[in-house]
């Protein structure tokens, strides 16, 4: 035997030290389960091992020095587990080792400098523990090196100056540390950065003009640092970006025109600095934050023409005149509109009615007079309202008898008594608004009432405002399946992980998440097998149900059997793929505790990864869809004009 493959099931315990004896092994997979104990020192009995991956259990201790024996490996993965003390030198007497990840532990100490002797190391990730120390300045010479993160740390010092030169980097992310100095020029010198997150330190000086040579640069992110001078106008030639956030430094003067040249653009994050003026045409732009800055003069109405924005935040400037009208165009914003401590006056337009999705509206703290819009009954998402410190007066007649909902109730008492409103305020969301959901991962939750959330884990959780922004507000260009259970969402997360998106179809009731349902999900998401697809976990949001899988970028067996691609699927590779998900079935039907029968069956929901991998999606679904009101139903439940196979077992 050379490969131990037990990945992804429910194993619990210790690793045996017999494995040492294992000495034939060449790959090791014991990653997703709930092991718990040290790494047995045995392990680096097995000379012979290339690949060793330990990841997401609950494992202990310290990294035994026997690790430097595998002389041979090439990837050693012991990221999300509890490891502790300091990363061992002796790793650096692997020379083939061109992975590494450590993230997510409780290690201590300085990062090793004998790791600057593996030369074809490619991917580091030491992020998320408790290293202190500088960045070892010999990293800046190691020419394989790709990946580097090392965020969420105590590390000190200054980047090494010639970090970028001699590594054609891809990642760099050093964010959540104590670095101190300026951003290296050569960062970009071999043009090929994609992510660079510096963001949460004590970097100083400038952003260097050379970081524009990073022509394939995406997402940079350098907020909460000490940054000083005008905005970089040359970083807009970088036509890639997707993300820019230098929020809470000290940059200043006017925001330059050519930022609309970022064609690419959905974040822009300048919160909290000096800026003074600028125009603002990107009408792709999904989040745009000017707030606490200098920004004076008229609120332009141009930014009406931002129609995929989901959130607005410029207050705390010093805006004058009245609010546009054209912002009541921004259909799509929804996490928060923030027009606050600014100097605005006149009228609240009664347009701001039509923004249908918004949860959350800050106008207080202005000039503003004359009654509250009769429209803003229309604003059946609110979740909160901020009128307080103005000059109004009440709502608006035209209300008639209609009881406004509890935000506009809180918005008139804080106009009538100002600032002891405010207290008022705070309890009454607090004790009877629901928070803002939040999507939690699955596994060991207790289970909640209708309309509450699970609870949140540090690691793989979700807001429902980032799959909104994730999904382009769930806009049709994201779309990649439909079925009887809801539509499927493409979303590309903030950290450029890519998730499937279900939004259930929703019941007759309008919610269907009882304990029942509730239950049924927690149980779907429990299960782990190679040949299926992971549930992550869910979210309840307004009347509609959303459950984030695992993506599958080769989509569906239906869509290549029947569409223009199947001509690409030989023998070898149907029979695979036939295989794969007998084997995925298999597991539900007989070794899943408790047995699930999937109930709707078929080549649309048999999902391919990248290696035409079979997987199989939608298990049990169909009945957790039923069960809300299986009353009015037939019990058999799938797709429309179907009876899945697996019906004859129940």
């Amino acid at each position: 035997m050379t490969d131990l493959i037990l990945w992804g099931n429910q194993l619990c315990g210790v690793i045996p030290p017999e494995i040492g004896n294992c000495t034939k092994l060449t790959i090791i997979a014991l990653y997703d389960n709930s092991l718990v104990g040290p790494i047995p020192a045995t392990i680096g009995n097995i000379k012979s091992l290339q690949r060793l991956y330990l990841y997401r259990n609950s494992l202990n201790g310290t990294i035994p020095l026997g690790i430097g024996n595998l002389s041979l490996a090439e990837e050693i993965d012991f990221s999300e587990n509890f490891l502790i003390r300091v990363i061992p030198k002796e790793f650096g007497n692997i020379p083939g080792l061109h992975l590494l990840y450590l993230f997510q532990n409780q290690l201590t100490g300085f990062i090793p400098t004998e790791l600057c002797v593996l030369r074809n190391l490619s991917k580091l990730d030491l992020s998320i523990n408790s290293l202190s120390g500088p960045i070892p300045g010999c990293f800046q010479y190691m020419s394989k090196l790709i990946q580097l993160q090392l965020f969420n740390n105590l590390l000190s010092g200054d980047i090494p100056p010639r970090f970028g030169i001699y590594s054609r980097l891809w990642v760099v992310d050093f964010s959540n540390n104590n670095i101190t100095g300026q951003i290296p020029r050569d960062l970009c010198r071999q043009s090929d950065l994609i992510l660079l997150n510096l963001g949460f330190n004590k970097l100083i000086g400038n952003i260097p003009h050379e970081i524009t040579n990073c022509k394939s640069l995406v997402q940079l992110r350098l907020s909460d640092n000490s940054l000083t001078r005008s905005f970089p106008t040359d970083l807009c030639n970088l036509v890639n970006l997707t993300t820019i956030e230098l929020g809470r430094n000290k940059f200043n003067g006017p925001i330059p025109p050519q930022i609309g040249n970022c064609k690419a653009l959905l974040r822009l994050d300048l919160t909290n600095n000096y800026f003074t003026s600028g125009s603002l045409r990107l009408p792709q732009l999904e989040l745009l934050s000017f707030a606490d800055n200098r920004l004076s003069g008229e609120i332009p109405p141009i930014l009406g023409k931002l129609s995929h924005l989901t959130a607005l935040q410029i207050g705390g400037n010093q805006f004058s005149g009245g609010i546009p009208k054209e912002l009541g165009l921004l259909s799509s914003l929804q996490i928060a509109m923030n027009l606050s401590y600014n100097n605005l006056c006149g009228n609240i337009p009664s347009e701001l009615g039509n923004l249908a999705l918004l949860e959350n509206l800050f106008l207080n703290n202005n000039k503003l007079i004359g009654e509250i819009p009769a429209t803003f009954a229309n604003l059946s998402s609110l979740l909160e309202l901020n009128v307080s410190y103005n000059n109004l007066t009440a709502f608006s007649s035209q209300s008639n008898s209609d009881s406004p909902p509890l935000g506009k109730v809180i918005a008139v008492v804080a106009v009538i008594i100002g600032g002891i409103s405010l207290v008022l305020i705070a309890i009454i969301v607090h004790h009877m608004r629901k928070p803002l959901e939040t999507v939690a991962p699955l596994q060991d939750k207790q289970i909640f009432s209708a309309g509450s959330n699970m609870p949140v884990s540090s690691k793989d959780a979700y807001t429902f405002q980032e799959l909104v922004c994730a999904t382009n507000n769930f806009d049709e260009s994201c779309v990649i399946g439909r079925g009887a259970c809801g539509t499927v969402y493409r979303a590309i997360l903030k950290h450029g992980q890519t998730i499937a998106v279900k939004k259930l179809a929703s019941n007759r009731e309008g919610n269907n998440t009882d304990n029942s349902f509730c239950a049924e999900i927690l149980t779907l998401g429990k299960i782990r097998h190679c040949n299926i697809v992971k549930l992550y976990g869910y979210i309840y949001h307004q009347g509609s149900n959303l459950l984030l899988y695992e993506y599958m970028s080769r989509g569906s067996l239906g869509e290549l059997i029947h569409g223009h691609s199947s001509s690409s699927l030989n023998w070898e590779t149907r029979f695979m793929i036939a295989l794969g998900a007998a084997e995925g079935l298999s597991y539900l039907h007989h070794d899943c505790k408790p047995h699930i029968i999937h109930r709707d069956i078929k080549s649309n929901n048999i999902l391919l990864d990248e290696n035409f991998e079979a997987h199989v999606g939608d298990f049990g679904l169909a009945k957790v869809i039923d069960m809300s009101y299986s009353k009015s139903m037939s019990a058999i439940a799938g797709s429309y004009g179907y009876i899945a196979p697996g019906h004859r077992k129940m």
